[in-house]
């Protein structure tokens, strides 16, 4: 018998009009206007999927890196800057890579901790969520700096 748990998340979505229109996305914690991004000759009116992409994955990996750091009693700071790269071939997009700059400040800098948090911040990558269910279709790097407070 498994002793399984799933979490339901229920999206809203509603669409007016064709291409170049808006439409509007709502959750229980989110509320926002999407259209496609100007630079694929949108609006660029509100969001896009993919910011939301993006977003979903920064933050999935900036929560999971926060835990495992914690359960690890590696004190922090945290800043993430995320690049999301779509390639654009014959009129086909294609979400092809993340990359996750990560910079972690330590409260204690000491070699070991250092060496445990570079660790840390890859297996972070791996144990994500959001990382897992991309995994095979986009590549996500993690390029990680670590400094002292």
């Amino acid at each position: 018998m498994s002793n399984a748990v799933e979490h339901v998340f229920k999206l809203q979505t509603g669409w007016d009009g064709g291409r170049n229109d808006t439409g509007e996305i709502a959750c229980e914690n989110l509320k926002t206007t999407i259209s496609i991004p100007k630079e694929m000759d949108g609006p660029g009116i509100g969001t896009n999927p993919d910011e939301l992409l993006l977003s979903a994955a920064a933050g999935c990996y900036m929560i999971s890196l926060a835990a495992i750091l914690e359960r690890s009693d590696i004190k922090a700071r945290l800043s993430l800057q995320s690049d999301g790269v779509v390639q654009v071939e014959n009129n086909i997009f294609t979400y092809k890579r993340i990359i996750h700059h990560i910079e972690i400040f330590l409260h204690e800098a000491n070699e070991s901790n250092v060496r445990l948090a570079n660790r840390l911040a890859m297996k972070a990558e791996e144990n994500c969520m959001i990382s897992r269910a991309l995994r095979g279709n986009v590549e996500v790097q993690v390029d990680c700096s670590i400094k002292s407070l």
